[in-house]
């Protein structure tokens, strides 16, 4: 009989939550290994964008790390705050200054938003914008980052918009 299984777990550095039943657990660990998170793999943004990507595809939507964010159920270093949209702090920064503002609605990736979301879309640049000058980045700028889809590294299927300023950042990326 299968029982079911309220755990958060950590797999070379990352947090995965398993709210299923025991039954699922030969699939988790074949997927773990099918994208490259085995022991002997190393801990990187691809390999947990294959990992989400890879989940996604086989049991469908969960809600997301940023779902639970917006419901209060995970704490975030929240910075704004609307009626459309919230930005906080990225827990992993990659400059002295990063933060995402993500959507309320939940959008998997920009690829699937749609014509009717361009108010919506149009509204998180102009947010991305007040946030990045509250933050003192207007004046050196900063860099915007949408990551859509697996091989674009995207490990939250919720659309998000990356913002890291306070460096020189390199160019091309990745």
């Amino acid at each position: 009989m299968a029982v079911p299984v309220r755990n958060i777990f950590r797999h070379r550095g990352t947090l995965f939550q398993c709210i299923s039943a025991l039954s699922i657990a030969p699939r988790i660990v074949m997927t773990l290994q099918h994208c490259g998170l085995s022991n002997e793999a190393g801990n990187s943004e691809v390999n947990k964008a294959k990992f989400a990507a890879e989940t996604r595809k086989k049991y469908g939507v969960e809600p997301t790390l940023f779902s639970k964010i917006l419901d209060k159920e995970i704490p975030a270093d929240i910075i704004f705050e609307d009626d459309q949209c919230i930005a906080f702090r990225d827990v992993n920064p990659m400059g002295p200054t990063h933060f995402l503002v993500i959507p309320r609605k939940p959008i998997p990736t920009l690829s699937e938003s749609g014509d009717d979301d361009e108010p919506l879309l149009g509204h998180l640049m102009t947010i991305v914008r007040k946030v990045a000058s509250q933050e003192k980045l207007d004046t050196d700028g900063y860099r915007v980052v949408i990551n859509n889809g697996k091989n674009a590294a995207q490990s939250v299927y919720h659309l998000h918009i990356h913002v890291i300023g306070g460096r020189q950042l390199g160019w091309p990326p990745g």
